[in-house]
């Protein structure tokens, strides 16, 4: 697997991995009907740096790394990732978690956060809890799954 930072020339390729989840509604913080035009503009935001995973020149896994907040909050970043549906349970999460702690590590931040982390979200709460992270904050009704209702969401953390 090839882990590289995306270009423009990968926008249709973020599409194609993000579109599901999005539609999915059940792990991300964003409208289960964003155009392309919406999540492109959300995962190659100004604050962010994208990286994508390629199998030959099949996408696998998409990863974005940015500050967590500005400022005297600027140490800490944050991430969030998506694996190709089809590649799932394949291991590509972690190795977009670990390229991403070094990235951060390179890039100077000096710990890791993911603000919203859902709780019914069982294989991505273990991953990050396996690749060192701790729930270190509990949201109480922070997501609307929509199967589910609300749920609970976790902070989660780790110093690098």
């Amino acid at each position: 697997m090839n882990i590289r930072r995306a270009t423009q020339e990968d926008y249709d390729a973020v599409w194609s991995l993000t579109k599901p989840v999005i539609r999915e509604g059940r792990t991300y913080p964003l409208p289960q009907d964003l155009d392309k035009d919406g999540a492109l503009a959300y995962w190659f935001a100004l604050d962010k740096d994208v990286f994508i995973a390629e199998q030959g020149k099949v996408p696998v896994g998409v990863y974005y790394i940015r500050p967590n907040n500005a400022g005297p909050g600027n140490h800490v970043c944050n991430c969030g990732y998506v694996t190709n549906a089809e590649f799932r349970g394949q291991g590509i999460a972690a190795q977009l978690c670990e390229h991403s702690l070094k990235q951060a590590r390179h890039m100077g931040y000096r710990a890791m956060q993911y603000n919203l982390v859902v709780s019914t979200n069982k294989p991505a709460v273990h991953l990050w809890t396996k690749m060192g992270f701790e729930i270190v904050g509990r949201l109480p009704m922070a997501f609307q799954d929509p199967v589910e209702g609300d749920v609970e969401a976790y902070v989660m953390f780790q110093k690098l």
